[in-house]
């Protein structure tokens, strides 16, 4: 059987002969059984065509793949693999609804979430000109949730960037010049690590003067104060990585550190921050969410979802559960969405993980 698969290839290509495992033929997908000795090359070739969706033939055999057939790229491997993660999709169809709501409903909708108060409506519940309700002040709470809403995702789309930059930079850096400047970036590290970041957060946030919207101050003084984490996590990968054989090659070319980190190293280890910036949108949320609750964030006259929170919680979240119980759920389906799609991207990216299935 071997013989004849290596006349089959034709002249030109080598005949050297390998014995294949029993491990690696059912890796192929084929029912082969070990009759003697096959061509390895010739067989892993397939496969790995196979894995592309080229190589197998109607009746289930592993034929020879079509000489017109192009290998997938890691994007679409990766678009493929993400695909088949039907939680994911899910999580990003909602959020791309989310999006939408926050973004054009506002533009849609005739109450204003600061100046439309209806005067013959205070605390009214659900119904016809008010679908979700008002508030003791009557304005709208539909209003109120679309500007809460886009706020929170600002904010979370805000810190999620920062601290994925920050973690990127510092841990890179210390991992790749090493020496004091390592030193000092883990002595940074270490120090926010043990900083209590809710008090230092009540004393920024209620000080008499902010030179920013209190909601920009919020998202930048979590980034700063959480990459921490993160930073140490990327130092360990970029120590890995900065020994392989591409990376000395372009530094005993003389390439600049900074060109290096930025063209070798971080793109080896984007899967991470990809998935970080993720589950940081969700994290910022939430967090903003607490912040505000306590006080200590966004404050009306404008909205976000934890101020939004707050506000039905003291006016009766239980008697008035209208004011609480919307803000509450898009809060709890934003979270569940974004952990959803992050954990699609992990896989995704990963290519040592199963869950993705074949690509």
């Amino acid at each position: 059987m071997g013989d004849d698969l290596a006349e089959d290839r034709g002249e030109g290509l080598t005949t050297r002969h390998e014995q294949v495992s029993a491990e690696d033929l059912a890796l192929a997908g084929a029912g082969w059984a070990k009759e003697g000795p096959l061509d390895r090359p010739a067989i892993m070739w397939q496969i790995d065509q196979a894995d592309a969706g080229s190589a197998w033939s109607d009746d289930g055999s592993l034929g020879w793949p079509d000489s017109t057939a192009q290998p997938l790229g890691r994007g679409r491997l990766v678009y493929r693999r993400f695909m088949r993660n039907r939680l994911a999709v899910v999580g990003v169809a909602f959020l791309v609804v989310a999006v939408l709501f926050a973004v054009i409903g506002p533009f849609v909708w005739h109450w204003n979430y600061m100046t439309g108060i209806d005067s013959k409506a205070f605390l009214k519940p659900p119904g016809p000109g008010h679908p979700l309700g008002t508030t003791r002040s009557g304005l709208d709470v539909l209003a109120i949730l679309m500007q809460g809403l886009r706020k929170s995702l600002i904010i979370g789309i805000v810190y999620a960037l920062l601290m994925t930059a920050l973690a990127a930079a510092a841990g890179t850096a210390a991992a790749y010049f090493g020496g004091w400047v390592e030193r000092i970036i883990l002595w940074v590290t270490d120090l926010l690590l043990i900083v209590p970041e809710l008090l230092l957060v009540a004393i920024i946030m209620n000080g008499k003067v902010l030179p920013m919207p209190p909601w920009l101050a919020l998202a930048l003084l979590m980034g700063v104060l959480e990459w921490p984490m993160t930073g140490r996590i990327v130092r360990s990968m970029t120590m890995s990585v900065k020994q392989q054989e591409y990376v000395q090659a372009a530094r005993f070319m003389g390439i600049g550190s900074w060109r290096v980190i930025f063209r070798h190293i971080i793109p080896n280890i984007s899967s991470l921050l990809i998935v970080n910036v993720t589950m940081g949108v969700a994290t910022a949320i939430l967090a903003e969410t607490t912040y505000s609750y306590l006080g200590f964030g966004v404050k009306p006259p404008d909205w976000s979802l934890g101020s939004l929170i707050a506000e039905g919680i003291r006016q009766g979240a239980t008697t008035y559960g209208w004011t609480f119980a919307f803000a509450a759920g898009m809060l709890v389906l934003i979270a569940l969405a974004v952990n959803a799609v992050g954990d699609g991207l992990r896989d995704a990216l990963d290519p040592t993980s199963m869950a993705g299935g074949r690509a």
